[in-house]
């Protein structure tokens, strides 16, 4: 199996599985509990919350566990509109968001009476700062951005985006949920009030979440039952995978900067194999994006055929995200950047990691001009069927 889905889970890697093992064996307590199991419990999620601290350049009190990316998301959207409503109802965020965001701002729209602004972005999938600067009104209290979009690795201007909220007086959030391990970060130095993070995302375990929010600021829980993170988000937290997710953070940065070199080269390689395959393929998002990120629109096939050719081939790929339960829908981040029906149909995302090698890649190219092949003369023959048909 040729693994190119990075984007949408990594496999664990060895640190985080070492760090989970003592609590899912000896070290089962309940960690608010007051004995000596429970201490220990509460000790490791003290000590990676600690960890997370550091690696992310803020206060270990900012940080709230929750039990996925989307859960962390929901609580920033949710949490943030809700608690500053008596300052304004108007919010915006960006139309290529991932649907953990983009629904929880619909619902607010939809059943609490909030305006929702949705943020185009142009043609190579960015949100122009002007545009922001446009839509921002004296009752505007929250804007949602995420930093490296999840289907096409585009990154945003954040550094503009946040400057602009930050004059006005509204908090930024961002989802950064594919962005993390792939670039450097330091949110002490960042404009953003409110981040998203996904343990499975960076080489830890499902089940594990992380919220940043920046010290003093008011966010209502979504969810009720206990006085657990400091009354932000209830339920006995999860201690062997936030074990594994500060063990995976530390691990993922490890030599960011030579391994993303790496990751963009067999990016480059793969693009090749694929232009050479099928010269009308077209790749989708502008740069900056993240570098092991290629999305492409191939015309005239669509993207379920091609994956379902590529897994037969042992390649593992996808149409885009993969949260929409095994389902292949026409993309609507690509819809949003202005591609037609056919193109965002059509589009296949490879996502490399750490463990993709050049030997991996070349197997890959070689598998993808067979399939690509194979599709083509199958579509051949249907049009001379249709033709003599006819």
């Amino acid at each position: 199996m040729i693994y190119l889905d990075y984007n949408a889970t990594t496999p664990l890697c060895e640190p985080a599985r070492a760090a989970m093992l003592p609590y899912l064996e000896r070290h089962f307590g309940n960690p608010s509990s007051i004995h000596a199991a429970g201490r220990e419990a509460r000790a490791a999620i003290d000590d990676a919350r600690d960890r997370m601290a550091t690696v992310l350049g803020v206060k270990p009190h900012e940080l709230i566990f929750t039990g996925s990316g989307t859960e962390a998301n929901n609580l920033a959207v949710l949490g943030l509109a809700r608690a500053h409503a008596h300052r304004g109802r108007h919010l915006i965020c960006g139309r290529t968001e991932h649907h953990a965001v983009l629904h929880a701002f619909e619902h607010l729209q939809q059943r609490e009476d909030f305006d929702v602004t949705f943020l185009p972005v142009d043609r190579g999938g960015r949100v122009d700062p002007e545009n922001l600067a446009h839509e921002l009104r004296s009752d505007t209290t929250l804007v949602s951005v995420m930093t490296a979009n999840n289907e096409t690795g585009v990154l945003q201007p954040m550094r503009e985006i946040g400057e602009l909220c930050r004059a006005r007086g509204v908090w930024l959030h961002s989802d950064m949920v594919q962005s993390f391990g792939k670039l450097p970060i330091d949110l002490a130095d960042d404009p953003v009030a409110a981040a998203s993070f996904a343990a499975h995302k960076f080489y830890g375990p499902k089940g594990a979440g992380l919220l940043y929010l920046r010290s003093g600021l008011p966010i209502e829980p979504i969810q009720f039952g206990g006085a657990h993170e400091n009354q932000r988000r209830p339920g006995t937290e999860n201690v062997p995978a936030i074990a594994g997710m500060a063990a995976a953070a530390d691990w993922a940065l490890q030599d960011v900067a030579v391994e993303q070199a790496r990751e963009a080269a067999l990016r480059d390689r793969l693009w090749e194999h694929i232009r050479r395959s099928f010269p009308d393929a077209v790749p989708n998002g502008a740069e900056p994006r993240l570098v092991n990120t290629l999305n492409v629109s191939f015309p005239g096939l669509d993207s379920e055929t091609i994956l379902m050719s590529l897994d037969l081939e042992g390649v593992c790929a996808s149409s885009g995200s993969a949260c929409m339960v095994g389902s292949v829908m026409a993309s609507h981040v690509l819809l949003a950047m202005g591609a037609n029906a056919e193109a965002a149909r059509s589009a296949v995302r490879f996502s490399l990691g750490k463990q993709t090698s050049g030997e991996e890649i070349e197997a890959a190219g070689q598998a993808i001009d067979r399939s690509l092949e194979r599709l083509a003369a199958s579509r051949r023959q249907t049009d001379e069927l249709q033709y003599a048909v006819f």
